[in-house]
């Protein structure tokens, strides 16, 4: 038990919705067209998992997100400390970052496909593109965060701005920056499946297509749960990384405290 409550209950809860969802299916005699049964849902589940299709389809989609979002984390970073340390590069960068930010990367997508065409390439081209814009802003604050009085100090020890900006403005920016992280993996995810909307020739979106036009809303739903899970064990890694990262965080110090005290509960 910890100190939020049981987490019993939690799995307790998912079953009630569960119970609670096939029963007003199959009270109400809802089409499966409309909305499938969860019993349904496991089936069609099982039969893509036994048949290696999803499996195949979701490293496909797994193996772009990743990629994306180390493409758009890598450059927001970058362009994120430029603009951050340089008064100058926000003057002339940082318009065109909010107004490129401002395009609905959907109308974009069609674009990209076509730039760089059916393959591995334009959905990590996607994926990266809307994975860029939160970190770059996290960045942005984290760097700028350190308190003038800290600044002063280290300058006044004659410390060079390369010092100030590994041993001072970057550790205060972490918290920022793993916050963005955690935004942009889910971000990424969403980007690799938009792309793979557009057009693809593999992927859980390409899937998720197939099985719309077979009116297979059963299996539809099943990805979309495989969808969700791969989406909570990325934020769950991104989370891990904070805690190592963040261990001296005084925020991450109390969740590990709440965490020590639940486990001896």
């Amino acid at each position: 038990m910890t100190r939020l409550g049981r987490p019993i209950l939690r799995i307790v809860l998912l079953l009630l919705v569960l119970t609670f969802w096939e029963a007003a299916v199959r009270l109400f005699a809802v089409p499966t067209y409309i909305l499938p049964a969860p019993t349904a849902i496991a089936v069609a589940f099982y039969r893509g998992t036994a048949s290696l299709v999803y499996v195949d389809n979701l490293w496909i989609t797994f193996y772009e997100t990743i990629l994306g979002f180390i493409a758009g984390t890598v450059l927001a970073f970058l362009l994120g400390t430029a603009v951050a340390l340089s008064r100058r590069a926000e003057y002339y960068f940082y318009p065109f970052i909010v107004m490129f930010q401002a395009l609905p990367k959907v109308a974009l997508a069609p674009l990209i496909v076509v730039w760089f065409g059916l393959g591995l390439t334009s959905k990590v081209v996607n994926a990266a593109l809307i994975a860029f814009f939160p970190l770059m802003v996290n960045t942005i604050l984290g760097l700028r965060s350190a308190e003038e009085d800290r600044l002063n100090l280290m300058r006044s020890l004659a410390a060079t701005p390369s010092q100030i900006f590994w041993m001072l403005r970057l550790p205060g920016a972490l918290p920022f920056i793993m916050a963005g992280l955690e935004v942009a993996m889910i971000f990424a995810l969403i980007g690799a499946i938009v792309a793979e909307f557009v057009g693809a020739q593999a992927g859980l979106g390409v899937l998720i297509q197939s099985l719309n036009f077979n009116a297979d809303i059963a299996g539809v739903f099943s990805i979309l749960l495989i969808l969700s899970v791969l989406g909570l064990v990325l934020n769950q890694i991104i989370l891990l990384i904070r805690r190592r990262v963040l261990f001296w965080d005084p925020s991450e110090k109390r969740a590990g405290e709440e965490r020590t005290k639940g486990g001896m509960m």
